[in-house]
């Protein structure tokens, strides 16, 4: 009875400290993703909603070569590097960074090469986008370029240490929205007399794709050769057991990488399908390249980019949460494998389901706010769309489970089956239907549900896992309701006083934080015992109950 005790804390304490890093990575993806919303603003300004209408096509297809070779070496990297540190497998923990490195040289060499003598053939055949070919030629040695960053981060990341990686994010998109942004401007400038001028100016702005990757990359290498004699001193320590092979180690390496890439391959594939179907019926429909881009502008450009700031979160967590619960399988520590699936959950929710709330009740005036963007449309597709938010982040979170408990296998199935669904339901939205990018956009809600359910499924059949729903999902959803009634009021009513959407969303959104947050620790959506194991959990902690608001 003791022991079961001791590990329970023991789970507790290491579920609060893979939070905590997960929460750093976490951070560090809202700050890449809201430095993404923030020069995306001027960018769409730059280039219209053609230009960015071609860079985002470029971007998917860009997205599609990055999965195939390298997107995800850091996570079976740190997932192979985990296993081996916890049984204090140094020299095999080195031989895994080491072969990571030469296959991630090779496979990011020959999709460089693909994508860079491929690009016209890809976006004029698959895409019927010609003018997307340029900006994806220059954005192509970005995968080579993370392929090699890609293992270093992977590196850190197994020893349990995310700093790194979130440094690096956070270096790597502010120089690349700095380029993005001059390289847009200065090549739509001197490209003007070109026949697509859009097109040119789309290249600027994936020009900083490259060098951003390659500003991320020097810090990385610069950190590996600074702590090389800490290094050093751990490849010296005697393993238990004679050293892997090499042989051994490249078989773990792809036997790890394979799922991870089929399933991260198919998890993204949607949003190169929705391009690809939405350009080839639409275009048999009489709409002209510059009318498909614009519309694709506004899907891809504008509600796509706002919907993936709070998924950045589970995202983030995702990945740390690989090497710790593969830490926890190795020690036999079923307790607390279940506790931080539950607690990941239940963290990832709490956040997820009010931001989709308020983007739906608000979506006139945060896209009138952020781009400038007044159209019906505009806020019709993030209010119909809103959802996607909470049913991507769980479904990211799941695979992240999946993939800590070697059901690789079921993570790829799952969204192979849930694109097929989709690609069926895009194809009669658009061609029977005539929906235009609502189409789009339903199909993106559905396409994550789907692989949610499937995980959920899985999961709970492997694992006998139940996940608590009460408050997990029902009182967050509760106060989150109450929350985005009461945004939706006091919104509409500074408006209609002030005259100013402005003020109303600068009034409205503090208040609604503030709401929610006081509705989940009343209801007890959060617990006491909980706050501690949360990211600044204890500070909540201490100021809820300063406040009375807990006891």
């Amino acid at each position: 009875m003791t022991d079961h005790k001791h590990h329970g804390n023991n789970g507790s304490r290491d579920a609060g400290d893979f939070l905590f890093q997960g929460s750093i990575l976490a951070a560090a993806g809202i700050i890449v993703r809201l430095i993404g919303l923030f020069y995306k603003v001027p960018m769409t300004r730059i280039l219209g909603l053609e230009g960015i209408g071609y860079y985002n096509t470029a971007y998917e297809i860009y997205n599609i070569g990055l999965i195939l070779s390298s997107y995800s070496l850091p996570l079976a990297i740190s997932k192979l590097i985990a296993a081996r540190r916890i049984r204090g497998q140094y020299q095999d923990a080195r031989r895994v960074y080491l072969c990571g490195l030469a296959f991630g040289v090779t496979v990011g060499s020959i999709m460089t090469l693909i994508l860079l003598f491929g690009s016209r053939w890809i976006t004029s055949t698959i895409f019927n986008s010609p003018g997307s070919a340029l900006p994806l030629a220059v954005m192509a040695p970005t995968v080579l370029i993370f392929s090699v960053m890609g293992i270093m981060r992977g590196y850190f990341q197994g020893f349990g240490n995310m700093v790194p990686t979130s440094i690096s994010q956070v270096i790597e998109q502010i120089v690349h929205a700095a380029v993005s942004i001059l390289g847009s401007y200065l090549f739509l400038r001197w490209f003007a007399a070109a026949a697509v001028p859009a097109s040119y100016g789309a290249a600027g702005g994936t020009l900083g794709t490259t060098i951003g990757a390659l500003a991320a990359l020097f810090y990385l290498a610069f950190l590996m050769f600074r702590r090389r004699g800490e290094r050093a001193a751990l490849y010296q320590q005697e393993q238990a057991i004679a050293a892997e092979s090499w042989r051994n180690v490249f078989i773990a390496l792809l036997m790890t990488l394979t799922p991870i890439v089929l399933s991260q391959f198919v998890y993204q594939l949607s949003g190169s399908v929705d391009n690809s179907l939405f350009g080839q019926l639409m275009g048999a429909k009489g709409l002209s390249e510059k009318e498909r881009m614009s519309l694709l502008g506004v899907y891809s450009g504008e509600y796509r980019l706002l919907t993936n700031v709070p998924v950045a979160i589970a995202t983030s967590l995702g990945t740390s949460m690989i090497p710790s619960i593969v830490a926890s399988r190795a020690q036999y520590d079923h307790q607390a494998v279940q506790h931080k699936i539950r607690l990941t959950i239940k963290f990832n929710m709490l956040i997820a389901i009010p931001c989709a709330v308020g983007m739906g009740v608000l979506a006139g005036p945060i896209m009138r706010l952020i781009f400038n963007d007044a159209s019906p449309l505009a806020a019709s597709l993030l209010t119909i769309g809103a959802p996607a938010v909470i049913f991507f982040s769980l479904s990211t979170v799941t695979n992240g489970v999946l993939q800590g408990v070697d059901l690789m296998r079921k993570s790829v199935t799952h969204s192979a089956i849930s694109l097929i669904l989709h690609v069926a339901l895009v194809y009669v939205l658009l061609e029977h239907f005539n929906m235009g990018v609502y189409g789009l956009v339903i199909g993106n809600v559905t396409f994550a549900l789907v692989v949610c359910v499937l995980n959920w499924h899985a999961i709970g059949k492997t694992l006998h896992y139940h996940q608590e729903v009460k408050t997990t999902f029902l009182l967050p959803l509760a106060s989150a309701g109450i929350m985005g009634a009461a945004a939706w009021a006091v919104c509409t009513a500074v408006t209609a006083v002030t005259q100013r959407y402005q003020l109303g969303i600068l009034i409205s959104v503090p208040l609604a934080m503030i709401l929610y947050a006081v509705l989940i620790i009343r209801t007890g959506a959060v617990t006491a015992e909980e706050l501690p194991d949360m990211p600044f959990g204890v500070r909540i902690l201490r100021l809820a109950r300063k406040l009375r608001i807990m006891r």
